[in-house]
């Protein structure tokens, strides 16, 4: 549908640039006025038509939105979640203020749900089989939303079905090093662990327990990391406070990779091959089930055996204990199992991207793209209401600016709202499978917003470096929620800042380097340049690791308007701000995006790697000098091409030129890609950005080796060292080649 909606732009463009051309020197020779495209060719953004859309942006709009979208739960596939693809489509359709076109884009994925009908169970047993305690199968109701048919059963998507019966024991966070210290202390073979979320990725809790030996494991939300320690509904938690509630539980996929896990590297159409199951990897071999605080108190703090480390212990009122395996002799537990009777089943069924966009005017073969999943585990206000309710909002402001004839911006705008991204970024994953050549050959950004407001103290963003520049003057023009004086950019120095050899004192821009939401497939695999925002809390305030009803049925638009976003003025700044983004990205003349920046951030990956790495190194005699000389070569080429965009009056030059510097800006990223570089990480190719296992701040590859042969000592390993070196030198002399002038 969309090679349908932007049909014959790549021709239209080089047609439009010899026009052009024609036309410039038609003018020059003649002296007849010049054709009123020439003017719309050579236009910037307009500074007023961005005040004005920061002015039209309305709280209370964004409120009703986020009204709307959780008035059912719509977990991916479900009736609830077609509920929402077509109110979607009913206001990208709006006659007054919709997009041009908007459609659905199908897939045919592999999800996994809880059987309805048999509800998953945790219950302690004695040696007679007689049920001693049965963990809570649905939280507590506080208001009508928890008490809706459809709102599903907490479980862990992707676990296996099966009936594991064996002694507890206690694995704090899950880590390999927390099972090999466990390990050292107690026998884990056939045992069931209980965890706490943080730490280790979901699914990684029972990958790893299960190279032990432990048959099934639990998982809870501790409330020293949720909670600041509290644990009382009666008049701490919700629906008094923010805080998780006792029996709150946080569903989640328990996959490691993201997209289709059936159809790896090909969009999930119905005729798509798909591996067999059993050839599906980064998935949890054994049982694992979440549960609420106030069961995991219970079974914690009956636990027998030595007393865990200060560092396993948690927010009750007890001892963590390691289990020695199994409950104390004093316990009424005493001898007693675990059992975990889990019915979890997969199946392919048909989920929905809604798309829409706005077509450019003068290079509508290039796409500014804006996107946020649409899929919730329950009412999921936050998670991600807040986001597409930001996201309906700014585009029911652009459109009515299109339907009214006072705006088309220079760049085509391409919304997505993916679907079942909660399952493993599924919708935005395929939608970059399916269309990988085109979006690579023609996107110029991708800005996500997830969850848009998690609190309302301050924004916190991240982003490819180049990205920082157009996010800063956006952060400047747009005031900060309840500082009438304060804009957003000083507001975010204040809580996240850092010192930058070239600015000085900034606001700290994190990096994508992970799978968090659905840039992944626009960064990892695309190499497409990106960002992610969102509204967050005072980190000097709480603890909590996010916002404590995630991924819960309490997520509700109550919890939201009460405790999250007052007045929705944090949704209203987020939303001013990225789609002060988006028109600059789409309406600037030359791309605002600066390669400097992105010097900068390689500099600083260089001197820690430098610093960790290079002594060891040089013992091995494998030399980092090629990585400096790249980094150097990246630098001057950036200094060159900024240079080159201040002394030239661009309005005035060919058309050709812009579009030559503005294809440089726009590819840099994918320069950094290297399909074979890390073939144990699924759609990762971003050699400057892909995850790491290592911890530190530097170059993915070359942490992850280095750690592995100075932990190993094996030459092979050590030979892997100089690899990625190799790998990433290359990768990013190539992207200084790409920035500088044409052969």
């Amino acid at each position: 549908m969309l090679k349908q909606v932007l049909i014959g732009g790549l021709c239209g463009s080089i047609t439009l640039a010899v026009g052009i051309l024609i036309g410039h020197y038609g003018v020059t020779k003649s002296g007849d006025s010049a054709p009123s495209w020439v003017k719309d060719v050579a236009k910037d953004v307009d500074e007023n038509l961005i005040q004005q859309f920061l002015s039209e942006v309305d709280n209370v709009n964004i409120q009703e939105n986020l009204r709307e979208l959780t008035k059912v739960p719509h977990m991916a596939t479900t009736a609830g979640d077609e509920q929402t693809v077509q109110f979607m489509l009913k206001r990208w359709q709006d006659p007054d203020t919709g997009l041009d076109q908007a459609w659905r884009e199908e897939y045919m994925v592999y999800l996994s749900f809880p059987d309805r009908n048999k509800p998953n169970k945790v219950t302690v047993v004695n040696p007679s089989g007689t049920v001693l305690h049965a963990a809570r199968e649905k939280e507590k109701p506080y208001t009508s939303d928890q008490e809706d048919p459809e709102v599903v059963q907490p479980y862990a998507a992707y676990s296996p079905p099966g009936h594991p019966k064996g002694k507890l024991v206690y694995a704090n966070q899950g880590k390999l090093s927390d099972y090999s210290h466990l390990n050292q202390t107690v026998n884990l073979e056939g045992t069931i662990a209980i965890t706490r979320y943080g730490g280790a990725g979901r699914g990684a809790k029972a990958i790893v327990a299960a190279t032990y030996g432990i048959i099934g494991v639990l998982v809870y939300t501790d409330p020293l990391d949720i909670n600041d320690g509290l644990m009382s509904d009666v008049n701490e938690t919700y629906p008094h406070s923010w805080y998780l509630p006792p029996s709150g539980v946080e569903r989640g996929a328990f996959g490691s990779d993201f997209g289709d896990m059936r159809t790896p590297y090909l969009a999930a159409k119905e005729d798509t091959y798909r591996i067999p199951e059993a050839d599906i990897k980064g998935v949890p071999p054994i049982p694992i089930q979440p549960i609420g605080f106030e069961d995991a108190y219970i079974l914690i703090c009956a636990l027998g055996g030595d007393a865990a480390p200060p560092e396993w212990q948690g927010g009750f009122n007890c001892t963590y204990n390691y289990g020695a395996p199994g409950f104390k002799p004093t316990s009424e537990f005493n001898n007693s199992d675990i059992k975990m009777d889990i019915f979890n089943y997969a199946k392919v069924v048909n989920s929905s991207n809604v798309m829409g966009v706005i077509r450019g005017s003068v290079e509508p073969d290039r796409y500014v793209m804006y996107g946020n999943h649409r899929d919730s585990w329950v009412h999921g206000a936050i998670d991600p209401s807040s986001g597409t309710s930001v996201m309906l909002e700014i585009s029911s402001v652009l459109g009515r600016m299109v339907k009214q004839g006072k705006w088309r911006p220079r760049r085509s705008i391409v919304f997505g709202s993916w679907g079942a991204e909660e399952f493993g970024l599924i919708g935005s994953a395929e939608y970059a499978e399916e269309y990988v050549t085109k979006l690579s050959e023609r996107t110029v950004a991708y800005i996500n917003v997830d969850i848009a407001v998690f609190a309302n103290a301050t924004l916190r963003a991240s982003g490819m470096p180049s990205m920082q520049n157009v996010i800063f003057k956006a952060t400047k023009q747009v005031n900060a929620p309840g500082l009438d004086s304060t804009n957003v950019y000083d507001n975010w120095k204040c809580y996240f800042n850092r010192t930058s050899p070239t600015h000085g004192l900034i606001p700290r821009l994190g990096y994508l380097t992970g799978a968090g939401s659905d840039y992944a497939a626009f960064v990892h695999y695309l190499g497409i340049t990106s960002m992610d925002m969102s509204y967050t809390y005072d980190r000097s305030k709480t603890s909590a690791r996010i916002y404590p009803a995630y991924h819960t049925a309490y997520d509700t638009f109550d919890y939201a308007s009460k405790f999250i976003d007052p007045g929705f003025v944090s949704h209203q700044a987020v939303a001013r701000t990225a789609g002060n983004i988006l028109i600059r990205l789409a309406d600037s003349l030359v791309l605002p995006l600066n390669c400097s920046d992105y010097a900068e951030s390689l500099e600083e990956y260089l001197k820690t790697a430098v610093d960790l790495y290079q002594e060891k190194l040089q013992a091995k005699k494998i030399s980092m000098e090629p990585l400096k000389r790249a980094v150097a070569s990246f630098r001057r080429a950036a200094e060159h091409l900024d240079e080159l965009i201040r002394s030239s009056d661009l309005g005035n030059e060919t058309p050709l030129k812009v579009r030559k510097i503005n294809d440089q800006l726009m590819l840099v990223d994918r320069a950094f890609l290297n399909p074979l570089a890390f073939k144990d990480k699924y759609g990762y190719r971003h050699v400057i950005w892909a995850s790491s296992n290592a911890g530190k701040p530097t170059f993915p590859g070359v942490a992850d080796a280095f750690a592995d042969a100075e932990s190993s000592g094996l030459d092979s390993d050590w030979n892997k060292v100089h690899y990625h070196l190799s790998v990433v030198s290359q990768a990013i002399a190539g992207a200084a080649s790409m920035l500088a002038d044409v052969i």
